[in-house]
């Protein structure tokens, strides 16, 4: 069996975000408001569920913003938070007291089977090498009919920052390196759900635009987000200062804006989906439908010449 790519040097994210955490000094708010914007739909989201989850786990719970919202919400008796920084974990003031705080690693979750009925994650799966792994873990973690609600950053996020790198490095120094990090599509989030084994599951984005004075700027708030380059392969020496400058200078001529800022793209990607259980929503067999789609529509059938397959333990007939 071919083994899983290691993409992230997870041990230095954990390193970043520990001596980041003692920066900000409780004050997550000031220093990452799109942090807390998408914590705010991610749980928009979960208000539509008439469900009460007793048992939750803040899957990379980070600044704590999650938590509260959770909290809030009603119906969550208990929260059990894991991050893989024991300091992110531990030092904001956004975070409820009597959260269980743990820290450990999304990719080996350290929960029995059955464990939660709501497992969510906001802005923290993008990091993580092993994403089908991951999310097959938390399917176990939940118990039958339990809730998994995630939100991650896609493909299309930061791509005038990757594209103005590519440019500079190509132009200044030859060739690029890796700058911005890979990040899953809308596309194959469903599939993956689906791997997982998730009955149910739903996948949706929105497009978030931040504006900033320059690329030095936007660079800054990545950093104090946690969402510095982490990268097993990245260059380990410092940029050469002609290329930054460059860089900055063609993310303002492809991408600024009239009043002089530049636009930075961010593409939240949502999962929702259920731990199968009897109750649930099922679709029918080939061959079972009762109802034929031309008379739902209200028009006539064309015969496609095509001949049905049956299906099992059944004939083949109009779906």
């Amino acid at each position: 069996m071919d083994e899983m790519p290691v993409i992230f040097d997870r041990p230095l994210l954990r390193r970043r975000r520990d001596r980041q955490a003692r920066r900000l000094a409780g004050e997550p708010r000031a220093t990452a408001p799109l942090y807390h914007e998408v914590a705010d739909r991610l749980t928009d989201r979960l208000r539509d569920v008439h469900r009460d989850f007793p048992d939750a786990l803040d899957l990379g719970a980070g600044a704590g913003a999650l938590s509260a919202l959770l909290r809030d919400r009603g119906g969550v008796s208990r929260v059990v938070a894991l991050d893989i920084s024991h300091e992110w974990g531990r030092c904001h003031q956004a975070r409820p007291n009597d959260d269980l705080v743990v820290t450990g690693d999304e990719e080996l979750l350290p929960f029995a089977e059955a464990s939660f009925d709501l497992v969510v994650s906001s802005l923290a799966l993008h990091w993580v090498n092993d994403l089908p792994g991951t999310l097959a873990q938390i399917r176990r973690a939940l118990r039958p009919d339990g809730f998994f609600l995630a939100s991650f950053w896609g493909g299309e996020t930061l791509h005038e920052l990757r594209a103005a790198w590519m440019a500079a490095e190509i132009e200044m120094e030859g060739g690029a390196g890796p700058r911005v990090s890979p990040l899953v599509e809308t596309a194959d989030a469903g599939a993956l759900m689906q791997r997982a084994g998730f009955a149910l599951p739903v996948v949706d984005a929105d497009r978030i635009t931040v504006t900033y004075e320059d690329a030095f700027a936007l660079m800054a708030d990545l950093r104090l987000m946690g969402e510095a380059n982490a990268m097993r392969d990245m260059r380990r020496h410092f940029s050469r200062r002609g290329t930054v400058l460059r860089m900055a200078e063609i993310y303002r001529d492809r991408f600024g804006l009239s009043d002089g800022r530049i636009p930075a793209s961010f593409q939240a990607i949502y999962l929702t989906g259920w731990a199968p259980h009897d109750s649930q929503q099922k679709p029918l067999r080939p061959g079972q439908a009762r109802t034929r789609l031309a008379d739902a529509l209200g028009t006539d059938e064309v015969p496609t010449g095509i001949p049905t397959r049956p299906g099992p333990g059944g004939t083949g007939g109009e779906g």
